[in-house]
């Protein structure tokens, strides 16, 4: 039995959409003037699909993918993960939700410099008051499935680009998350490493059910995704 195959979400049928996006719209105020980024999205992912988000820097990638992680709140509109409306949810249990439901891995690895891999991939287990030995065992596990199982020991520092975003992507899977955002998740790696990740996260997607919405710029992993989609003017365009 493969131990990244994650929990399921409770209370969701197979055939309902794991992720829906309904009329959702983001505006930022600067300099008393109102920027409109998100002016009205709408989305639908099923459970165990892949969609990547592409398109030039500043339209609102990055801000969508925030709020359908519950990191920003949304101007209006609505986000369904798990048929759970999750900005109805107060702080305490959105957080809980976040923290167990969806995975997050970003183009810089957010590492703590001062702790080994086994240390850094440990975190979230021990925020969430699980023990030392029960959160270093599944740890240990999570880093052995992205193939650092020889690398456990080794700080931040000792290790090369690839690894520590390999790192970082088996600290997103430590509680067994459904759905895995990634924020230019190769963007500071050189070609070959980037290419080792795309196949990571391929096969995550494939071989355990993850759900995952990547934003990227790079063509290659856009293309690995069963979806692709845009933003125009605020509004999410498909691509074929």
């Amino acid at each position: 039995m493969n131990s990244m195959i994650p929990a399921p979400f409770q209370g969701t049928a197979a055939d309902e959409p794991l992720i829906q996006v309904n009329d959702l719209t983001k505006a930022f105020v600067l300099n008393q003037n109102r920027i409109d980024v998100l002016t009205g999205v709408n989305l639908t992912l099923s459970r165990a699909s892949s969609m990547a988000i592409v398109g030039a820097s500043g339209v609102g990638k990055s801000t969508l993918l925030n709020i359908i992680g519950t990191l920003e709140q949304p101007t209006s509109g609505t986000v369904m993960l798990a048929g759970e409306d999750v900005f109805n949810l107060n702080q305490l249990r959105l957080a809980s939700f976040r923290n167990r439901r969806i995975g997050f891995v970003f183009q810089f690895h957010h590492l703590l410099p001062e702790f080994n891999a086994l240390e850094n991939v440990m975190l979230p287990g021990l925020i969430a008051r699980m023990s030392k030995k029960e959160a270093g065992l599944l740890a240990e596990q999570r880093l052995t499935d992205v193939g650092l199982k020889d690398r456990l020991k080794h700080k931040v520092g000792e290790l090369s680009g690839g690894e520590q975003q390999r790192v970082a992507v088996a600290r997103a899977l430590f509680r067994s998350p459904e759905v895995l955002l990634a924020d230019e998740p190769t963007g500071n790696l050189d070609t070959n490493t980037g290419r080792r990740i795309h196949e990571l996260l391929l096969k995550l997607n494939k071989e355990n059910q993850l759900t995952m919405i990547v934003v990227t710029h790079n063509p290659e992993l856009a293309g690995m995704m069963s979806r692709r989609m845009t933003l125009i003017d605020g509004k999410a365009v498909e691509l074929s």
